[in-house]
């Protein structure tokens, strides 16, 4: 039996990452309806809603284009398989982790590490069980990072070609794209002014990004012709509709410190951790492929800076980056040790701590409950077991959304308004519009409603209290509308509160 060649070994072993992830991913991945951000990209996927609601940075064309062709394949119910769009991504992301690594150092088992510790942190775990965009950015992104490398090595200009279409398509899934965008610019002018590649080639390179970003581009351009707003057009789409402050913010406060340490320290819970600052170390100190090794180093900044002083509530998950290219230099790290402590024991410790975080995350829901220890979650909603939920990166057969929103539409009575809040509101249109359950039911929010729905505001509720029931589906400020709050009295009615004109006493 003859022995494989080192291609054909790379090739069996990338796809063996792949399945292995498609597998895990596979069963972690949620079954059906989920809350908040991810429910409501699954009510924009049923919607076939492209453009979105809160400003074209948030609007993802190509993942959506990606998952409203996904829900149609005859596999679970509607929001399986749009869950299940994260999960491939994923698995793609750890292959294309592994192929880069292994063509970094030319060995398999920092390759194979690397891939390992992104797959098992916890951030990235989490977002391919559910319904997301980050997994398809971070597919695309290790791609960009693999030709880079190819380029780097070989010179040859297809790469830099490559580069350009996959992070034009990596565009058009997040803005996230936009960072390594400025190192690739960059580097692009360096190598004309250098007369390594030819103007014309850049002009190439250019046009594949412009091509791979044509679903964002036709995105900006409409919204320019329709709106006439060039200025509030292009703000847009760099920061959404509410997050400008956020993305240029520059200030720290201790309170951030402590949560983004809190952090790095659930998404690598484990002594491998330690690789990643010999790994950098070795980034450093080697002297091949300086270009490549720059960028790395500068990429890896700034996902870090982007991340730890960005304010937006999600924080967490704009680390994922960060993450991505951390697990590389873990993998670095991984072989530099290897190199110099020539024993088999080194090679199973490295391995075995790398699992240690699938035990971490098993048990931490019972020790965070134990120690009552606030994960800064609101811990207000029926079915949800907020530090399971949020702790545990897994959402194997998860139904607490679909629980939610069953028994708040079973119990109110016919032709009732909820207003419901960002949290809530995905599972119960869900239920309502997917799975045909009590379509008499007005649900509202600032963001979407249903059909038939009154108004989002004051006048409209004033007109709604009068005539029909009118519940909220949270009595706190921040999910409960001001106007609510502020004009009329709350009752517990179950899951929900009933919204009622103020007693003659309280007047």
């Amino acid at each position: 039996m003859s022995i494989p060649s080192s291609k054909s070994r790379v090739v069996y072993v990338y796809l063996t990452v792949l399945l292995t992830g498609c597998l895990l991913y596979g069963i972690s991945c949620a079954p059906g309806s989920l809350w908040q951000d991810s429910g409501l990209i699954q009510y924009r996927v049923w919607h076939g809603d492209v453009r979105g609601f809160l400003g074209l940075a948030i609007a993802h064309p190509l993942y959506y284009l990606i998952a409203m062709g996904a829900k149609h394949l005859p596999i679970g119910e509607f929001g399986h398989r749009v869950n299940l769009l994260s999960a491939l991504a994923g698995a793609v992301a750890l292959a294309n982790l592994y192929l880069l690594v292994r063509l970094w150092v030319g060995r398999e088992f920092p390759a194979i590490m690397a891939a390992l510790t992104l797959a098992v942190s916890h951030t990235f775990w989490r977002h391919a069980s559910i319904a997301e965009t980050y997994t398809l950015w971070a597919a695309l992104f290790l791609g960009e990072l693999t030709v880079l490398l190819r380029y780097n090595r070989s010179g040859r200009i297809a790469y830099v070609y490559a580069l350009g279409l996959l992070n034009g398509l990596a565009i058009a899934v997040h803005m996230l794209a936009s960072i390594p965008l400025i190192c690739y610019g960059v580097l692009l002018v360096i190598l004309v002014a250098g007369k390594r590649i030819r103007p014309v080639q850049a002009v190439c390179a250019a046009l594949l990004w412009t091509a791979g970003a044509a679903p964002y581009g036709y995105l900006i351009v409409a919204e320019i012709i329709q709106s006439g707003d060039l200025p509030g057009t292009l703000a847009s789409a760099a920061f959404g509709e509410r997050w400008q402050n956020a993305v240029l913010n520059a200030g720290v406060s201790w309170g951030m410190v402590k949560e983004n340490v809190l952090y790095l320290v659930l998404n690598f819970p484990t002594p491998n951790a330690l690789l990643f600052f010999v790994g950098c170390a070795a980034l450093c100190r080697k002297g091949a492929g300086g270009l490549f090794r720059l960028i790395m180093m500068v990429l890896m900044m700034l996902f870090f800076v982007f991340a730890f002083r960005y304010t937006v509530s999600d924080r967490y998950a704009f680390f994922i980056p960060f993450y991505v290219v951390a697990s590389a230099v873990i993998g670095l790290g991984a072989d530099w040790l290897q190199q110099r402590v020539h024993h088999r024991a080194l090679v199973c410790l490295i391995g075995l701590s790398a699992l240690l975080p699938v035990a971490v995350y098993a048990v931490a829901p019972a020790l965070a409950e134990r120690c009552d220890l606030s994960i800064g979650t609101r811990g207000d909603i029926a079915h949800r077991d907020d530090h399971a939920f949020f702790l545990q990166p897994w959402k194997t057969g998860y139904r607490g959304a679909e629980l939610f929103a069953r028994e708040v539409l079973k119990a109110v009575p016919p032709e009732a308004v909820i207003y419901a809040d960002t949290t809530t509101v995905a599972p119960l249109l869900y239920m309502q519009e997917v799975e045909g359950v009590r379509p008499d039911v007005k649900i509202v929010t600032g963001l979407v409603r249903s059909a038939g729905a009154p108004l989002y505001g004051e006048a409209a509720l004033a007109e709604s209290v009068v005539r029909c029931p009118v519940y909220v589906t949270s009595p706190r400020p921040g999910y409960c509308p001001p106007f609510i709050l502020e004009k009329y009295d709350l009752l517990q009615c179950g899951l929900l509160w009933r919204v009622v004109q103020p007693s003659l006493a309280a007047g």
